[in-house]
């Protein structure tokens, strides 16, 4: 009995220390802090851990559906506000925050019943006649959308962003004189908002008065020089005043900020093409196809630079491109009869200039309204595009193109580092991996492991401790620890050949040792620890392949075609298929040995990933999954793959668990490729 009160005391002691040390209120304030500071990852971290302390309170996870929003991760965020209103059927900012979010997707209907409802729940707060006005533009219904945009005017009339929305949707109402009076009212209430000189400008260009146009671009850049929306439009417009000089600075000016902005290129590309610069018109075209390499405009454009440079056979090949991405083009088939004719194919150019009129009649007979129109449809393919829609878009379709790149990587390989003097910190809410097997090989060690995927865990400090360790006169030179222990040393100083050797030192005297047991092999540990050795030999033999490749691919191949003309474009450079085999056979040997790991398996999906076996990957990633289900790094690369294979959904389900569980990489991922839903 008094044992059993002991118990008691002591677990309602643990259970005050528990209480104390997870404070919801303490978590609740650091997330909500985080939230106001814009350091979104933070708030989720925080907003986890209540998560998983609380799952009842939906404002846990209507403040985590806003931080996952701001990183761009719709559908956790969706998911999130989802729970909210489940747990909370009359909780007016969760339906209004989703609502918000489904119309991200395009999923205007939803998101139109949902701020229905919280209208219906709190029908005095003005904000959500603000954002169903949004909603309303998005659909495309510009009457509604101006109906809900003047009854929260009349309640704030000094918002100028509600002036700026009316004002949109009365140009989609072909309304420009409202639409300017909106504009001029947003730029009166706020006159150090670049937007409103921006909007103006452009509605001023529209109806070809560059003068006041220029003057609104002027305006807006006085008040931010980094507004690179600024400088493109007013380069259009430089350009449309025969200012060639003026707009290709501006261009210029916006590829300072954004290198990777291919619509600038394009465009860039177009007037230098005019002012006869084709050499520099030529590589603003070939990095516009490396960043979209469907870019039809881009392959007609540069076929007609490479016809005033009579580099026929060039010009021929970006014809047959852009008629193979777009068949009915028929100016491509009027040009390329053109270039065929000067390559001698007098029947190959007739079949052309045929094809071409039939699709000319073709078209007009289907727009019989304006006999004429071919010639504007074409028209457009030789001038500059400007943009009316947002300009951060990524891809090129209708006339298009994102500006900038994410760098995008598989999280990298798992493997055994040198790690002197690492954290041993663990906490109770870290989900860390655990694996007795790893426990006991690195509590046996002589010195300080990891297991990591980081590049490298190194400190030279400690250099000479960690030499004494493995090289000293206590060290057991003829042990497979010990060739394992010096192939790290060996990597740390980035002699891959010597590392290699150890390791497989390593693992021929790890399975004479498993052979020479007194009761066979499979009757020690240390028979296991081989599968260590193989997965960072495994590892090693990978890196020094991406090596190898990185030097090769920085390379630029120089060719001649039949005309001597020397050739260097981007689709001339170098691409090799590399033997990731014997990695592969690495790493499947440690796994056939040790088969619960989830980092084997996790090194398994990136070594198949970059043999181009893609399947193999997904089912290794997996596995991985399997076995430690909150390894984010598997959900990020497994994601990334089925992206790749056109199976966004569940590529972007599982970005959206790799952010969650603290990958911040994949929220740059996601804004690439998930926020636009597929109708």
């Amino acid at each position: 009995m008094k044992l059993l009160a002991l118990v008691m005391v002591m677990f309602s002691a643990w259970e005050f220390v528990a209480t104390a040390q997870y404070d919801k209120d303490v978590f609740l304030f650091r997330g909500r802090q985080a939230l106001a500071d814009g350091k979104y990852s933070l708030a989720i971290e925080n907003f986890n851990i209540l998560a998983r302390l609380d799952t009842t309170d939906y404002w846990t996870f209507f403040f985590r559906g806003i931080a996952k929003y701001n990183l761009g991760d719709l559908r956790g965020a969706q998911q999130d506000f989802d729970t909210s209103v489940r747990l909370n059927p009359v909780f007016t900012s969760g339906y209004h925050y989703r609502a918000i979010t489904l119309s991200r997707f395009g999923k205007y209907d939803e998101a139109l019943a949902d701020l229905q409802r919280a209208i219906d729940l709190r029908p005095g707060f003005i904000g959500l006649y603000f954002s169903r006005g949004v909603t309303y533009f998005l659909s495309r219904q510009f009457d509604k959308a101006v109906a809900d945009f003047n009854r929260y005017i009349r309640k704030e009339p000094k918002d100028p962003s509600a002036y700026l929305n009316r004002g949109a949707s009365y140009l989609f109402l072909s309304d420009t004189l409202k639409a300017m009076n909106d504009y001029n009212t947003a730029i009166r209430l706020d006159r150090f908002d670049p937007e409103g000189y921006i909007r103006r400008g452009r509605l001023y260009a529209s109806s070809d008065d560059f003068d006041k146009a220029i003057a609104d671009m002027d305006k807006a850049i006085e008040l931010d020089t980094t507004n690179t929306f600024a400088y493109f439009n007013r380069a259009i417009m430089l350009y449309e005043k025969q200012d060639y000089i003026g707009a290709m600075d501006d261009l210029n000016r916006v590829l300072r900020d954004e290198p990777g902005n291919a619509l600038t290129l394009y465009n860039r590309g177009l007037i230098r093409a005019q002012v006869g610069a084709y050499e520099d018109a030529l590589s603003d075209m070939d990095r516009v196809l490396n960043i979209n390499p469907e870019n039809v405009l881009a392959y007609f454009n540069r076929a007609s630079i490479f016809i005033e440079m009579e580099r026929w056979q060039d010009a021929l090949e970006d014809y047959d491109r852009a008629i193979e991405l777009y068949p009915d083009f028929a100016k491509a088939y009027m040009n390329r009869a053109y270039v065929k004719n000067m390559l001698g194919d007098y029947k190959g150019s007739k079949n052309d200039y045929e094809a071409a009129q039939k699709k000319v009649q073709e078209y007009r007979a289907a727009t019989e309204a304006n006999a004429a129109s071919f010639a504007d449809t074409t028209k457009k393919y030789s001038s500059l595009l400007a943009l009316d829609a947002e300009f951060a878009q990524k891809d090129f379709n209708d006339e298009l193109l994102q500006h900038r790149d994410i760098d995008i990587k598989l999280r990298p390989l798992y493997k055994f580092v040198l790690a002197p003097g690492k954290d041993e910190t663990s906490y109770a809410l870290q989900r860390r991996y655990e694996n007795l097997l790893i426990d006991k090989f690195m509590a046996d060690s002589p010195v300080e492991l990891a297991i990591t995927n980081a590049d490298t865990l190194w400190n030279k400090a400690v250099q000479p401790y960690i030499e004494e360790r493995i090289y000293g006169a206590a060290a057991d030179a003829g042990s497979s620890e010990n060739s394992f222990l010096k192939a790290l040393y060996e990597y740390e100083s980035r002699q891959y050949n010597s590392a290699l050797s150890y390791y497989d030192e390593a693992i021929r005297r790890g399975e004479e040792t498993a052979a020479s047991s007194p009761s066979g092999p499979g009757s020690g540990v240390e028979e296991y620890y081989n599968a260590f050795y193989y997965m960072n030999r495994g590892v090693l033999r990978a890196e020094m392949i991406d090596f190898i490749s990185s030097i090769e691919n920085n390379v630029q191949v120089l060719t001649m075609d039949d005309a001597g003309t020397t050739r260097a474009r981007v689709r001339d450079q170098v691409s090799r298929q590399y033997d990731y085999s014997e990695a592969i056979e690495d790493m499947k040997h440690a796994a056939e040995t040790v088969p619960d790991i989830p980092y084997i398996y996790f090194n398994l999906g990136n070594l198949y990933c970059l043999a181009s076996e893609h399947v193999p990957s997904i089912d290794s990633y997996t596995k991985a999954i399997e076995l430690y289900p909150y390894m984010g790094d598997a959900y990020f690369n497994r994601g990334l793959v089925l992206i790749y294979l056109k199976d966004r959904e569940k590529g972007c389900i599982d970005l959206s668990r790799a952010g969650e569980l603290g990958v911040s990489d994949a929220y740059g991922v996601i804004k690439k490729y998930c926020e636009e839903e597929q109708q």
